[in-house]
């Protein structure tokens, strides 16, 4: 069935969008099944059932068109490397450089945890030192070739700094709503590139705030969403799934184990498996890797639903979320379904991790391997070590961390108050400390 999308959210100038998109066959809503032509770039389903708008692509076409071997030899990196599978126009996009992240071979941390190989893909690396710059990167430039001006987030940070970074570069007006108790890191990042912030504060319990606001402002004022999670938007999404992409590319196209994503929203995990999925598609890939989600145990209602083998629909949200991963302390795990879909076609699993073990998964992958990641971007790895002693993982896995995010951002929640000794500058002084 195809549905128009909902007044006040179409194109502003639908002249501007090339049929370049060739690649792009239609979009499907993921819980109705209502259909859109790409001609016209919806961002939500008509229905209102918070369905996100699944990009579906012309594999056939893709077949005819690229190869393995020709992405592989191609001169440039990054998320436009693989701009044929992605649903923006590539020259309304910001010159960042997001995305081509090292994928590091982690010896010393491979060894301390017990497994023959570890690899973290450091998304620390990106222009705004997290991965949410893939998404961002691919949302802009959809909103700019759409012809619009104002873009709105709900973020707890962020995906606000990344969509005010894109804002600033393509000159766009950013509007960012963030959690009460933002870092100042990601504050400071949002106002430096000239973002209208506003903090939220929470008004019912198990509800986001900022995206309640978010969908208010979308539907009152006009401003085109751009969260990074799919219901209000759903090319953001097709960003992250690059990472899939680069993993395998930089692996040789030998396919890992595992790979553990660490999650919010479900954004990152819905993003890998479509990746995942694209490369089985297109027969680059003849195998999947275990897709496993790990959340904080503040808040886990995903990781719950997988374990408990509950559908999507069960899920209940968090109602009082707390970790010291901020970055994900999503309520409701808005691509959850995706996500749920994923962890079942690769046989995968889902963890959750202690305060403690986030911050001791912080130290590690900092002192053994020289990569300092916020505590949402590190809870993979005492994950990984949970499940090998569980026998979900084996010692013989090629196992791959997602270090999603810079420990810069939010340094005060893994160093508090941690003092750091003065001396005077002679070597007695220096001898007696040590």
């Amino acid at each position: 069935m195809h549905c128009k999308e909902q007044p006040g959210l179409q194109v502003r100038n639908p002249e501007r969008i090339t049929v370049l998109r060739m690649y792009v066959e239609k979009l499907v809503c993921s819980r109705c099944g209502s259909e859109y032509d790409v001609k016209g770039s919806p961002v939500m389903c008509s229905r209102n059932d918070l369905g996100r708008l699944d990009v579906v692509y012309d594999y056939d076409r893709l077949m005819e068109r690229v190869s393995r071997d020709e992405v592989s030899g191609r001169k440039v990196g990054g998320v436009w490397r693989y701009w044929e599978l992605l649903p923006a126009d590539k020259k309304f996009a910001a010159s960042l450089m997001e995305g081509g992240t090292p994928l590091v071979k982690a010896t010393r941390l491979a060894s301390h945890l017990g497994f023959k190989a570890v690899y973290v893909k450091d998304e620390t690396r990106n222009p705004t030192a997290s991965f949410k710059d893939r998404a961002m990167a691919v949302g802009a430039a959809k909103a700019v070739e759409t012809g619009r001006r104002d873009v709105v987030i709900a973020s707890s940070g962020n995906a606000a700094s990344s969509l005010a970074a894109y804002s600033a570069s393509l000159g766009l007006r950013c509007h960012a709503f963030v959690p009460e108790d933002v870092s100042m890191g990601k504050a400071s990042q949002l106002l430096l590139y000239g973002a209208k912030v506003l903090r939220v504060r929470q008004a019912v319990e198990g509800r986001d705030p900022t995206v309640d606001l978010m969908i208010q402002a979308v539907f009152k004022l006009g401003w085109y969403p751009c969260p990074s999670f799919g219901p209000f938007n759903p090319y953001q999404v097709e960003g992250p799934k690059t990472i899939a992409y680069e993993v395998l590319e930089q692996l040789g196209w030998v396919v890992p184990d595992a790979v553990l994503v660490p999650t919010g929203s479900g954004c990152l995990a819905a993003g890998v498996w479509k990746g995942l999925r694209d490369m089985m598609r297109l027969g680059w890939i003849d195998s999947y890797p275990k897709l496993i989600p790990v959340q904080p145990a503040g808040n886990q209602p995903l990781a719950r639903a997988i374990k408990r083998g509950m559908s999507y629909a069960d899920i209940v949200p968090e109602k009082n979320p707390r970790s010291i991963a901020s970055g994900l302390l999503d309520p409701y795990p808005w691509d959850g379904d995706a996500a749920i879909e994923g962890v079942r076609a690769t046989k995968g699993f889902a963890e959750t991790v202690e305060e403690d073990e986030i911050r001791e998964s912080v130290r590690l992958l900092a002192r053994l391997e020289g990569i300092f990641a916020e505590p949402s971007g590190a809870v993979g790895v005492l994950a990984a070590k949970k499940l090998l002693d569980q026998g979900v993982l084996d010692p013989s896995d090629r196992v791959v961390l997602l270090a999603t995010g810079s420990g810069l951002k939010e340094p005060e929640k893994v160093v508090p108050g941690e003092a750091i000794p003065t001396i005077s500058p002679d070597l007695d002084s220096l001898l007696k400390f040590l």
